[in-house]
């Protein structure tokens, strides 16, 4: 049964500038996921070299932005795709309906995540668009320390972990199954067929990531320090030491960098 809010959300949803800026959310986190995977690329390469590389996580991609000429300008836009694409999520919450309560609420929580992501990322980019900067890395390690300080965080630290885990998990079997198609509108054709490639292997690359990002949160929690809790970067640079790290991390950085120009093209194809 319709609501007044869920009506507003509704019309919310079907503006066409509202629908125009979250589209413009896909293309710039599309954009940061190509540099992560160029910046991992050069991890892995300098780490076969001794060298240390960059910060392969979002605060790299976006401190490589800063420091182009245009940069701020595409901070900027960055910011307000961002921040619309968090917005539309928060609406898209509203408007999950499921006669499973249990479904509904599954997929509202999903929703909501992806709000939070999103805004996260907004926050990001607003402070070195305002000229400041950030360490994803810094935060993670900042987080899990006053975690492990608390009493009972350590319970909570290796819940994010999992969580972080499952998250990875389920980009792997999105990937594999190939369910993103039905966001998007799948061109016909060797078109389409190439967009399924992108979105295949770039979700999987996604998932992998944030598998690793989640197994190091839990690592820190078990072994009581925050500095194995270092984010996407970490999780990253983690694979060079495994056997045929460096190829992985290759393979890794090829993925996202994948899954960025399958954003970028669900900009424009994604169904709203």
């Amino acid at each position: 049964m319709s609501t007044p809010t869920k009506n507003a959300a509704r019309d919310a949803s079907n503006n066409p500038v509202f629908q125009v800026l979250a589209r413009s959310g896909f293309a710039v986190n599309g954009l940061l996921h190509i540099l992560i995977g160029g910046i991992a690329i050069g991890v892995a390469l300098s780490g076969a070299g001794g060298g240390s590389g960059g910060e392969a996580d979002q605060s790299g991609a976006l401190r490589q932005v800063s420091s182009t000429p245009g940069g701020l300008f595409v901070l900027w836009v960055a910011v307000i795709g961002l921040f619309a694409l968090g917005l539309w999520q928060i609406v898209q919450v509203r408007l999950v309906d499921d006669p499973d309560a249990k479904k509904k609420w599954g997929r509202r929580a999903s929703e909501a995540g992806k709000a939070v992501v999103y805004i996260a990322l907004g926050v990001t980019a607003l402070t070195f668009a305002l000229g400041g900067s950030s360490n994803s890395s810094d935060s993670s390690q900042t987080l899990s320390a006053r975690l492990l300080e608390t009493p009972g965080g350590v319970f909570l630290l290796v819940a994010i972990g999992l969580a972080v885990v499952g998250g990875g998990i389920g980009f792997v079997v999105i990937g594999i199954r190939r369910t993103f198609r039905k966001q998007i509108h799948v061109p016909a054709g060797q078109a389409g067929r190439a967009v399924v490639v992108l979105g295949t292997v770039g979700y999987i690359a996604k998932g992998i990531a944030l598998f690793v990002v989640g197994v190091l949160f839990v690592v820190a929690a078990f072994t009581y320090d925050p500095e194995k809790a270092s984010g996407l970067d970490g999780a990253l640079k983690a694979l060079v030491g495994l056997p045929f790290g460096v190829a992985v991390l290759v393979a890794v950085g090829i993925g996202l960098i994948a899954y960025g120009v399958y954003l970028g093209v669900r900009a424009r194809l994604a169904k709203l």
